[in-house]
C-alpha cells in the first residue's frame, strides 16, 4: 500500500481513493489567515504507524507555505497536543 501522503480538497490523506481514504485530516479556512483542523481519522489497520503524525506535519507544511496560522479543534482527543509542543506549533 501506497503510504504517501496526499493533498486533496481541504484534507490530506493516505490511500488512492480520495473520497474514501483510509486515512485523513480534514481542514476549513477561516478568514485569510487561519487554518483550521476540524477532523483526524486514521483506519484502524494504519493506527500506531505515525498516519496522524504524518498528516499532521502535511498541514503544517501548507500552513506555513501560505502564510497561515492553524488551528487544530480535537488535540487531547487524537493525541497530538504533546506532538505540536514538541514541534513549537502549539
Amino acid at each position: 500500500m501506497d503510504m504517501t501522503v496526499k493533498q486533496g480538497q481541504n484534507k490530506f490523506y493516505v490511500d488512492d481513493d480520495e473520497e474514501d481514504p483510509l486515512s485523513l485530516m480534514t481542514y476549513v479556512h477561516n478568514a485569510k489567515t487561519q487554518i483550521i483542523i476540524d477532523h483526524t481519522e486514521v483506519s484502524d489497520e494504519l493506527r500506531g504507524e505515525g498516519i496522524g503524525d504524518r498528516l499532521l506535519e502535511a498541514v503544517v507544511r501548507y500552513a506555513r507555505k501560505k502564510s497561515r496560522s492553524f488551528h487544530y479543534v480535537h488535540l487531547q482527543r487524537h493525541g497530538l497536543k504533546r506532538m505540536m509542543t514538541s514541534m513549537k506549533m502549539y
